[in-house]
């Protein structure tokens, strides 16, 4: 379970022990050494080998073992020339170094930027402010807040109040059990240096070179639906096929010399924006859909991280077309007042969503400090979820069913120790599940990770499946 306190105030989050409850295990058929001619053993991993394409459509070389000649699912099987063949598992967990924040990433004392020169003006007038701002031993120097900085001053100072207050009882019981702990001795950083995975496999790249290959008909853009026996597809299919691991063990697919794993009945799209119609195409409306668009801001412009979307082409996502009648639409929305007011008063109803609740994540540490001091003019220990239902005159046929879902309250918080990788989420599905109707479809659109039971779409869909952010564990039969 990711919920390790559920209080009025919200949750308190362990968001590494949902990705390990996925149980990610991977079947292994070995081969004993003992059988007839076999002087080796050999094991074949469940695993499928993505064939990489070449622009010029010439496929490079690879090794993807014959399924036909792959032993079976059963824990012994007869070989071809009689010998048996015994299922092993190789099981594999999320690195914990990953989550290790033990010290906050700015401390308060530290943090110089609330010092105010006598030039203050009241934020409510509208006018600029110009504060004296000291880090470190460098001079101080005087900066003229934007109204959109003022903006988002004023919003901090409505909900502050909630955060701080709410915060603190789901830190508090976080304390109380256990699951959070006060640090003892003196702690020199985080969690020192992490080797992360360099991003290889460019995966935006890919979606990019799939636009020059020949279009499929609408019969091959059908969903691949992969079982316990397939071992090898082409890269042409990942990038514009839904897929779907309908096994009940993950698999490993090997991609552009890469290394996913892909969790038990979970499905997705590598594509961007571009190309939806494979979505589209699988006949499924969903009761869930969380979004976690590419906000355009300076940070990511500065650091070319990833391609940002304009307000207007992220209008264009079809959500209409993918929700379900009632559908429950969840956003997540950076902490700029120009994206929370778009979201709300044109991004919503342009899809015929109802605004109806605004929740926040709030981010710890180990200890239960805030990872940024809480009155920071600029990076907040925060962030914002918009959620809305869409309406439309099919809800009230669903209304008059026997289906009833919880009212979704307002301003409810989820406390989580995050993941040092830059822009992974907290897991949402346990606590939407009480909001959503028993066995109703969710989808993640931009996700960067896969969920069993989810479908996911984005041009980095498995980026954080990559094999090296997971532990793998001594194999078993």
């Amino acid at each position: 379970m990711s919920v390790v306190h559920h209080l009025p105030p919200g949750w308190l989050l362990d968001h590494l022990s949902f990705i390990n409850k996925v149980n990610y295990q991977l079947r292994q058929h070995e081969e004993p050494s003992c059988s007839k001619n076999k002087t080796t053993s050999s094991v074949y991993p469940d695993s499928l080998q993505m064939d990489a394409v070449s622009p010029f459509g010439a496929p490079a070389p690879g090794f993807a073992p014959d399924s036909a000649n792959l032993p079976g699912s059963e824990d012994e099987d007869e070989d071809e020339d009689g010998g048996s063949c015994e299922t092993t598992t190789q099981k594999y967990v999320f690195r914990p170094e990953l989550f290790n924040v033990t010290k906050p990433y700015i401390t308060s004392a530290g943090h110089k930027e609330c010092q105010q020169s006598n030039k203050n003006e009241n934020s409510v007038t509208g006018k600029e402010q110009e504060v004296s701002i000291s880090i470190g031993k460098k001079r101080k120097r005087c900066v003229a807040f934007n109204q959109g900085e003022l903006d988002a001053m004023e919003y901090h100072t409505k909900i502050r109040d909630l955060i701080l207050d709410g915060s603190t009882q789901l830190i508090q019981e976080g304390l109380k059990s256990g699951f959070l702990y006060p640090l003892v001795g003196k702690q020199d950083g985080n969690c020192g240096r992490i080797t992360l995975p360099l991003d290889a496999c460019n995966l935006s790249e890919l979606c990019e070179m799939a636009k020059h290959l020949p279009s499929l008909s609408e019969r091959e853009l059908q969903t691949l639906r992969l079982t316990e026996d397939d071992m090898s597809i082409t890269e042409l299919d990942l990038s514009s096929q839904v897929i779907e691991n309908d096994s009940s063990f993950s698999k490993m697919i090997t991609l552009m010399g890469q290394k996913y794993l892909l969790p038990p009945k979970s499905s997705f799209l590598l594509s961007d924006i571009s190309c939806m119609q494979p979505l589209l195409n699988c006949s499924k409306t969903f009761d869930v859909i969380v979004i976690d668009p590419p906000w355009q801001n300076k940070s990511v412009k500065r650091s070319n991280r990833y391609s940002c979307l304009s307000p207007q082409q992220i209008k264009q996502i079809p959500v209409p077309k993918l929700a379900a009648a009632d559908c429950l639409v969840v956003t997540w929305v950076t902490n700029r007042q120009k994206h929370l007011c778009f979201v709300k008063e044109e991004l919503y109803p342009s899809w015929s969503v109802e605004v109806i609740a605004e929740w926040y994540w709030v981010k710890i540490t180990h200890s239960g400090e805030f990872v940024f001091p809480l009155d920071s003019p600029h990076k907040k220990p925060y962030e914002c979820l918009v959620l809305g239902r869409v309406r439309e005159k099919t809800t009230s046929a669903l209304r008059s069913t026997d289906v009833q879902v919880c009212p979704v309250p307002d301003q409810m918080l989820m406390v989580s120790v995050p993941c040092v990788l830059h822009s992974h989420k907290p897991p949402l599905a346990e606590v939407l599940k009480d909001y959503i109707k028993p066995g109703g479809q969710c989808l993640e659109l931009f996700a960067r990770n896969l969920q069993p039971g989810w479908m996911s779409w984005g041009n980095e869909v498995l980026k954080f499946q990559h094999v090296d952010y997971f532990l793998a564990l001594q194999s078993g039969r």
